[in-house]
């Protein structure tokens, strides 16, 4: 696989999860954490981008993680954001 078809899924990705959620899944409202970068990065880190997920490089990274298990893995590759939610426990 391509950068680009890397680049072509994450943007697919960040499309589909704009359909389920107008914040970040990952975004603690009530604290205003980011539980991304505590599972990414092994840190407690506060979200300065207020929830908005598009364009966030954290949530992005989780996405490139996700694409290499996929492909490396030789699975395929979900094409909704909700797929990605429900396999969590798989990956």
């Amino acid at each position: 696989m391509t950068e680009d078809a890397e680049k072509k899924w994450i943007a697919l990705m960040y499309k589909t999860a704009k359909k389920y959620h107008k914040l970040c899944p990952y975004f603690d409202k009530k604290t205003a954490h980011c539980l991304l970068t505590a599972t990414l990065e092994g840190k407690l880190g506060r979200c300065d981008r207020d929830g908005r997920f598009e364009g966030c490089p954290i949530f992005t990274k989780l996405l490139e993680k996700l694409y290499r298990h996929y492909t490396d893995s030789r699975k395929a590759l979900p094409r909704d954001f909700q797929d990605v939610v429900n396999q969590a426990f798989t990956v």
